[in-house]
């Protein structure tokens, strides 16, 4: 059961901000952007995201926060707590689920994806709106900054591999573009979108829990003729930490082997499978050294315990897809970032077999 939180005090004010905003709609061309937090464990930026989404300027927001297990003290400490709605599902749904959860509590034509440890700049959800409303637009990120240092990226897009692997493109790199490009996936640390894509791409799928939610979404974008996309003077400061889930490695892989399973063609998988095989036992190698093999472990497990629900979202997604293979996934990459491999040459080795292989891999889609 959720729990919708609305002190009695303030239920007058409440009623007093809607009618406004009802009035306001008549008036002014303002778009309406209902804006989705999620709170979880510990969140020291939590107020200041709040603050600042609230502080948007050109738009009309509608925010909702989903308490997914947050410290009393830090939803304590927001100020203002009637500008904007909590729930409280009374258990954590993660990213995926959260975020369905409070988008089914708005009615407004943009939604907004805002994490926790992002803070906005004023003017940043009127660009991203700017951006979404046009034809054949899909998600819309922000240009996610590094906090402490904001002149450097924390993602500008993030790339995806033939074999789904992911990663945040552009990391600590500086952003010199000023016009809005093609992204092969959008980030959901800030992220725009139009109500009706969203509606059409029926959200995220709850098992995603979380992480990989925001590629696949990206990724069904294009599978239906719609580019995901990044705004670079729309500016989100993110308070980046990659490690804060113990169980973010299992997750990973785990999403990552559910989105190959659901998003790639039956004919994409059979010319892949051998390198797909390959990776996964270099994975696993690899996950031995670093400590987290019985994450990897876990997460085929789960697969094969899951199969019937995979078996189904890739009925569901195949049937939604309007793009060819040959047309969407070229937005894939054959490239490794060389951050991930921490060799030169290694990098160069490894992308040199993937490139070689997808170039034949491709001319047989």
């Amino acid at each position: 059961m959720v729990t919708i939180v609305i002190h009695e005090d303030r239920l007058a004010g409440r009623g007093t901000q809607v009618s406004v905003a009802a009035e306001d709609r008549t008036e002014s061309p303002l778009a309406t952007v209902g804006v989705v937090v999620l709170a979880w464990g510990d969140e020291p930026w939590l107020t200041s995201c709040i603050e600042s989404v609230l502080a948007s300027e050109g738009v009309q927001v509608d925010l909702v926060v989903v308490d997914n297990g947050c410290r009393p003290e830090d939803l304590a400490a927001v100020s203002g707590p009637e500008r904007f709605r909590l729930l409280s599902p009374g258990d954590n749904l993660g990213f995926a689920g959260g975020c369905n959860l409070g988008i089914g509590a708005l009615e407004t034509e943009f939604l907004a994806l805002v994490n926790s440890d992002c803070v906005v700049r004023p003017d940043t959800l009127r660009k991203l709106v700017e951006e979404a409303r046009r034809p054949g637009v899909g998600p819309v990120m922000a240009s996610v900054r590094i906090a402490d240092s904001p002149e450097l990226l924390n993602s500008s897009g993030n790339p995806v591999h033939i074999v789904g692997l992911s990663w945040a493109g552009g990391l600590y790199r500086k952003e010199n573009r000023t016009e809005a490009f093609d992204v092969t996936a959008a980030s959901g640390a800030c992220m725009v979108l139009r109500r009706t894509v969203w509606s059409s791409l029926e959200g995220f799928d709850p098992e995603y829990f979380a992480y990989v939610e925001d590629t696949e979404l990206s990724l069904r974008s294009w599978q239906r003729g719609l580019s995901a996309r990044c705004v670079p003077t729309a500016i989100a400061s993110h308070h980046y930490e990659f490690s804060r889930n113990s169980t973010k490695m299992y997750l990973l892989e785990r999403n990552r082997l559910m989105m190959i399973g659901t998003l790639w063609s039956t004919r994409s998988l059979i010319l892949l499978a051998p390198l797909l095989l390959l990776v996964e036992m270099l994975l696993l190698g690899h996950a031995l050294r670093q400590g987290w093999a019985r994450q990897k472990v876990r997460g085929w497990i789960w697969i094969w315990t899951n199969r019937r629900h995979v078996q189904e979202r890739r009925r569901w997604v195949q049937q939604g897809t309007t793009q060819p293979p040959s047309v969407w996934m070229q937005r894939l990459t054959p490239d490794l970032d060389e951050e991930l491999l921490g060799s030169t040459f290694m990098t160069a080795v490894a992308n040199s077999f993937f490139r070689a292989y997808w170039r034949l891999a491709r001319k047989l889609l």
